[in-house]
């Protein structure tokens, strides 16, 4: 067995400079050398890296783990094979940590309990707390009547010119998220927005006296929110209790929404060019599902998804000294899985770089460690079936009365899709059905 330790670390750092100097192919002079691209991946000061980087990295260096340091100084152990996929995925909180350090202390400044990096039985409970208010892996929520009244009724806001974008798609479900975690008096406060905004934008200075106010009007709205709200539903199966205090988990449901005008405006455009696709999914809209099910509509935002992840790459880290193939690191190795390089690998994904909404029709799909929009294991997330319902009834709603008539940017419908959609740059043209 060997050991990735000071001479072996130097010898790896030595060899990508090696690899850095390669000179070009003289017959293609215009393509990037996998030395260029691999410098391009070290360059940069976080983990996202090319496709075409990670391509040229595993077959350089085989399908095996590659240990790879950036120049912000940190070193990440990269997976490109699937079954070290499913070992990240299975592997238990207590020896592959969800939380990076550095995530801990920027949550710790705002929240003083804690609640993002809870470790041991903590963490345990306040999954718990999340699972049962968002009713983890049920297609529909317990409340989803409600829900789907707050999203039919804002949904309007979307549709109010001839032209969607983010802007309006950001008002609506904001919005509509407040009613469903908070209650309907909620509905309307843009001060406490603009708290949230702070709070991600992770100012430290700031951050606790911001998260104090935050906490303190969702507070207020808890204490008469019935409990078809997600708060409602969270007050009614734990006592608050200092850190196991549910209703610290309200701005994260809250914050965990910002997802989802992006992802509207990703998964209609995307409709808009592919006709045949649109057509479907507005005749499942017309009918109604049932109760909010939407079959096809929630294959095309998961497809959405697999092609524009909301977390493109995955970082855990080891709590203890850790083998991978016959390696041994110490505890503390970052580990990071490129999940979008892994949802669009033309390798191991038939037609990656494709919409092709039918293949969420296979229930393997689901289980398939290369494709998880949502992650798998103990880092799942939570309110991956609320997020859909969510967002799939917002596209019906637009579907319902309205044509995707013309878009930017414009997508060509049959070859490769690019690899990143700027929400901020799409601009969807509606017009009456």
């Amino acid at each position: 067995m060997r050991t990735v330790q000071g001479a072996a670390l130097d010898g790896l750092r030595a060899r990508v400079r090696a690899l850095g100097a390669e000179a070009p192919d003289r017959r293609t002079p215009a393509a990037p050398t996998f030395g260029a691209r691999l410098r391009d991946f070290v360059r940069t000061g976080t983990p996202r890296a090319s496709a075409a980087a990670l391509s040229a990295l595993r077959a350089r260096r085989g399908d095996a783990p590659v240990l790879v340091r950036t120049r912000s100084g940190r070193t990440f152990l990269v997976l490109l094979d699937p079954p070290d996929l499913h070992r990240f995925y299975a592997e238990p909180v207590s020896l592959l940590a969800a939380d990076p350090p550095e995530k801990c202390r920027g949550l710790g400044l705002a929240e003083p309990a804690g609640t993002g990096c809870a470790r041991g039985e903590l963490r345990a409970q306040r999954r718990r707390i999340n699972e049962e208010a968002l009713a983890a892996g049920t297609p529909v929520h317990p409340s989803g009547a409600t829900f789907l009244a707050a999203v039919a009724e804002e949904a309007p806001h979307l549709t109010a010119t001839r032209t969607l974008d983010l802007v309006r798609a950001r008002h609506a479900v904001h919005r509509a998220a407040r009613r469903i975690v908070l209650g309907d008096a909620a509905a309307s406060d843009e001060e406490l927005a603009g708290w949230l905004r702070q709070l991600r934008g992770g100012r430290a200075r700031t951050a606790r006296t911001v998260y104090g106010k935050a906490l303190a009007r969702i507070q207020e709205y808890a204490a008469h929110a019935d409990g078809n709200t997600l708060v409602g539903r969270a007050t009614s199966r734990a006592a608050p209790s200092g850190a196991l205090d549910p209703l610290r988990q309200a701005h994260h449901w809250l914050l965990a929404m910002d997802a989802v005008p992006g992802t509207v405006l990703r998964t209609l455009l995307l409709l808009g060019a592919h006709p045949a696709e649109q057509d479907a999914a507005a005749a499942e809209a017309a009918r109604g599902g049932a109760g909010g099910e939407l079959p096809r509509l929630r294959a095309c935002v998961r497809e959405s998804l697999r092609l524009y992840p909301v977390v493109p790459d995955l970082i855990r880290v080891t709590r203890t000294p850790t083998e991978w193939r016959g390696v041994r690191y110490p505890a503390g190795t970052a580990v990071l899985l490129p999940a979008a390089f892994h949802q669009r690998d033309p390798e191991r994904v038939p037609a990656a770089h494709v919409f092709v909404p039918g293949r969420w029709k296979n229930p393997d799909a689901d289980r398939d460690v290369r494709i998880a929009p949502f992650s798998h294991g103990d880092g799942r997330c939570p309110g991956d079936q609320l997020g859909l319902m969510i967002t799939a009834a917002f596209c019906a709603e637009v579907l319902r009365g309205h044509r995707l008539a013309a878009a930017r940017p414009v997508l060509d419908p049959v070859g490769p899709l690019p690899a990143t959609l700027d929400p901020g740059a799409i601009r969807i043209t509606l017009t009456r059905r």
